[in-house]
């Protein structure tokens, strides 16, 4: 099913001030002039696509997704997940016409998109706004800097023992619903589903994690923590 898109949903009536709504307040520019564009997403359904033109900035209102590098064959990098509040795009707004990358929802979600020349012309004349988005700009740098020196550095057991513990800090629980499938687990460690099946099995006979169907426990954090920084 595709998304659905609505434009009755004003600045003014959402419950997620972002950034950009307060810069638009203090600009004093009417909410209604912005023409913000909500769209619902089914899970699985992709929110922007690599190689597909950036025309707007996408603030993620609710639901998660997930950030990736498209491969060959279908061998692709998951590098990071996203909840509210968060950029959709960030990394593309200023630098390249095109995204580099796709994100696609983890779970129904909802979207806000902001033409791209409007935010420009907000980004500098509002400081503020300036400084909010260079910080979250330099998060998803630093989470891709640290991807990166995962994926060159780390073995597979440390891998998905590092996969365990950033799912573990997204959730803000040692206990949660595993939200992506084995073959994504292994897309965010850098590793095959195969072996990714494997480590977990491994994982949970070594009594450090707990796994029944999706629900995964962190039983010994210690432990795992020692894996992945041993890597």
């Amino acid at each position: 099913m595709p998304m659905k898109v609505s434009s009755k949903i004003s600045c003014q009536d959402c419950p997620l001030k972002c950034d950009l709504s307060v810069a638009i307040k203090l600009s004093g520019q009417s909410f209604s002039e912005v023409r913000a564009i909500h769209a619902n997403f089914k899970r699985h359904e992709k929110i922007c696509k690599q190689g597909s033109p950036v025309t707007h900035a996408i603030y993620l209102v609710s639901g998660t997704a997930k950030l990736y590098i498209e491969g060959i064959n279908d061998r692709n990098i998951i590098l990071y997940l996203m909840k509210p509040p968060s950029y959709i795009g960030l990394l593309s707004f200023f630098e390249s016409v095109h995204y580099s990358y796709s994100v696609m929802a983890i779970e129904d979600s909802r979207v806000c998109m902001v033409d791209l020349d409007f935010v420009k012309e907000l980004y500098l004349e509002d400081h503020d706004l300036l400084l909010n988005l260079n910080q979250a700009f330099g998060r998803s740098v630093s989470m891709i800097m640290k991807k990166i020196i995962t994926l060159n550095q780390k073995n597979i057991r440390g891998r998905v023992a590092e996969s365990l513990i950033y799912l573990s800090e997204f959730y803000g629980s040692t206990k949660f619903t595993l939200p992506i499938t084995r073959k994504d687990l292994g897309m965010l460690s850098g590793i095959s589903e195969e072996n990714t099946v494997r480590l977990l099995t491994e994982l949970r006979n070594e009594n450090i994690i707990s796994l029944e169907g999706k629900e995964l426990e962190i039983v010994d954090m210690r432990l795992l923590s020692k894996l992945s920084d041993l890597g």
